[in-house]
């Protein structure tokens, strides 16, 4: 039986490695390295592993000497495999150094002291440096240099292993990519750097003749051939110090695997490759222009800043290409017969290409229109407005989030979207309570990962005049509570997952009243216009972060919260018609969402701005007041009430 420890077990090429290894029938135990807070992490990755039961994690770090782990309570060790490390150009050296060199010290300070039978190193070809020329698997130091912390450390990391007395094996394996057939990736890296722009390019007429200088070579190797490869050269006999290039037979052409993404995404292929003095006059040009802008002030700030948002960190640009020509001899005479064979790039990077579309892509929640497959959180969703933009929003195909307080007839709006084939969670939640907000928001994005569009549409109404509320500051209060604080809250808290995905939007239903200044509802306005103001600055903050605002101002609608406020004979919406606007503002995205009827008040409003006033107020005498403490009392006729307003206006105006 054998037994086997592990580094790295939870990274990219370790998981995988490590669930081909407790499924072979010899395997007894294998033993992973693990830090404590990722013990549940390797946990989760072995559910459902066949042989999980062989898995025993152990506790340790590469930081610490001998790992932090003692050998004596574990058995004999057939194999220790060395995959901890960083594997980042972007890294820094002290991060580079530390997991690399001082980690591949520990690791090799513990399998002697466990008297391991054979050390397994997966170092990496940048130990080749800047190496022109070809380079076997019996090659390490050519004199070359290194360019990165991370070139430098793999170097140094692999001279640690070469210097050590236990037997020991080393894997050099080229720049991995995802999966050849899932075409799974854990990360952005190496030609992923490039899939934005080349998605860009699929825009482009798919037959357009593309020309360009030969731009150099890379090499490319998927995940699971590294992996495949790993696993059968492990247990094959081969003399200590035995190096394998798991890496392409000869080196690839960057233009070739622009090509070989360019057919996966639709984009137009490079047909002709221009002379090579085209490409020396390009990089001398594009040299100097990029020393000419590192000499302005904030030059290279400026340069790196732009690199970045197009995805491209400014420490890969030097290592884009390579001048070494890796010999795999070895490596592919010792997998004769396997059946493991490393494929060619143009067959596998369709799958890569819509992994990279579906999983890793940093504008993927940009991508589409309309609203099916959103996920869209609604506020005050229990009825009225909310409720009829819920059912509406479902049916467009979108996964709903319904908020409000009344648990209920929250729970009767989710199960009548299910029953219509949609999507839907359920959530209450009083909007007024800071603490209930910020757990909603903490739940929604634990549960569902994300919140494309948010409508902030639960509100208040109060319909009372200013001379009836100079005792009653409360109503200032209770509406900027649930109309303004709460949603504020709410955006502030989804802000952050919208920003890090470049998506998102905001829909702030308020209200047609800030059109036409309604009397009596000075309260209400009042707290609907901070939201509008607020949605309408921040939306000019997030712009290029991908995040909108649009706030909806709504006609009056027929819903249970303006029945207090007496409304009979005055033209309203219907719920449905406004759940239309919602949709609309949802989809279009514009700033501002109103009616015709909203905009030609609004236009009165500055076109005869004293005369709109005059109106506004004589129909405000004429309208008797709503307030619940004014029942009962004697109300004179509204043509009295009009005509005293009148006398007084005035009467006053010249005294």
């Amino acid at each position: 039986m054998t037994t086997y420890f592990v580094t790295g077990a939870t990274g990219f090429l370790g998981k995988r490695l490590v669930a081909r290894l407790v499924r072979r029938p010899e395997t007894s135990a294998v033993y992973a390295l693990v830090r404590y807070a990722s013990r549940d992490r390797l946990a989760t990755l072995a559910r459902d592993w066949p042989g999980a039961d062989k898995l025993h994690p152990v506790t340790g770090d590469l930081t610490e000497p001998r790992l932090g782990a003692d050998p004596a309570g574990l058995p004999h060790l057939d194999h220790v495999v060395h995959l901890g490390a960083v594997y980042d150009l972007t890294a820094g050296e002290e991060a580079n150094r530390r997991a690399n060199v001082e980690g591949t010290r520990h690791l090799l300070a513990f399998a002697a002291a466990a008297r391991a039978g054979l050390v397994h190193h997966v170092s990496s070809i940048a130990v080749a440096g800047d190496h022109a020329g070809r380079f076997t698997e019996t090659d390490f130091d050519l004199g070359q240099r290194f360019g990165s912390p991370y070139h430098a450390t793999k170097f140094q990391a692999e001279k640690l292993v070469r210097e050590q007395a236990l037997p020991y094996r080393v894997y050099r394996p080229s720049a991995v990519v995802g999966d050849s057939r899932t075409g799974e990736m854990d990360k952005i890296d190496g030609p992923y750097y490039f899939l934005p722009a080349l998605s860009r390019l699929a825009a482009l007429p798919r037959r357009l003749p593309l020309a360009a200088p030969g731009l150099g070579a890379t090499n490319l190797v998927p995940v699971d051939y590294v992996v495949e490869a790993m696993e059968h050269l492990m247990h094959r006999d081969a003399p200590s110090g035995t190096t394998y290039h798991l890496a392409a037979a000869h080196p690839q052409s960057l233009n070739s695997v622009y090509n070989a993404f360019a057919r996966a995404a639709g984009a137009p292929s490079i047909r002709a490759t221009l002379p090579g003095a085209v490409r020396r006059v390009g990089a001398g040009l594009a040299h100097a222009a990029a020393k000419s802008v590192d000499r302005l002030p904030g030059g290279r700030a400026t340069r790196a800043a732009v690199l970045e948002e197009l995805g491209i960190p400014l420490a890969v640009l030097p290592h884009l290409t390579m001048d070494v020509d890796f010999d795999t001899a070895r490596t592919r005479t010792a997998l004769f017969g396997s059946g493991i064979e490393l494929p060619e790039l143009r067959d596998y990077a369709a799958p890569l290409y819509r992994y990279w579309q579906a999983h890793l892509d940093p504008d993927r929640a940009r991508r589409g229109h309309g609203l099916a497959g959103r996920t869209v959180l609604v506020t005050g969703a229990s009825s009225g407005i909310g409720r009829a933009s819920a059912l509406a929003v479902a049916r467009k195909g979108a996964k709903v989030i319904l908020v409000a307080r009344r648990a209920g007839e929250l729970d009767e709006v989710r199960r009548e979207i299910i029953a219509a084939g949609g999507t839907a969670a359920a959530y209450p939640c009083d909007l007024t309570d800071g603490d209930a907000v910020d757990a909603l928001v903490k739940d929604v994005l634990g549960e569902h990962g994300a919140v494309d569009v948010l409508v902030n549409n639960a509100g208040r109404s109060i319909r009372r005049s200013v001379s009836l509320s100079t005792e009653r500051f409360h109503d200032f209060e209770r509406t900027m509570a649930i109309n303004y604080f709460g949603p504020v809250r709410l955006i502030l808290g989804f802000l952050p997952s919208m920003a890090a995905r470049r998506f998102g939007h905001v829909v702030n239903v308020t209200t047609q009243g800030l059109q036409t200044d309604t009397p009596r509802f000075s309260a209400y306005l009042a707290s609907k216009a901070a939201l509008e103001e607020f949605g309408l600055t921040a939306g000019r903050e997030t712009l290029s972060d991908g995040i909108t605002f649009t706030s909806v101002r709504m006609p009056l609608v027929r819903t249970p919260m303006i029945t207090p406020s007496g409304y009979r004979g005055i033209p309203s919406s219907s719920p449905e018609r406004a759940a239309a606007l919602v949709v609309k503002a949802c989809e279009e995205r514009p700033e501002i969402l109103s009616l015709p009827e909203g905009r030609a008040a609004e236009l009165a409003t500055l076109a005869v701005p004293r005369l709109a006033r005059f109106a506004a107020h004589l129909a405000y005498r004429a309208m008797p007041e709503s307030a619940p403490e004014t029942r009962g009392l004697p109300r004179p006729p509204a043509p009295a009430s009009v005509a005293a307003a009148v006398t007084r206006l005035f009467w006053r105006r010249r005294a």
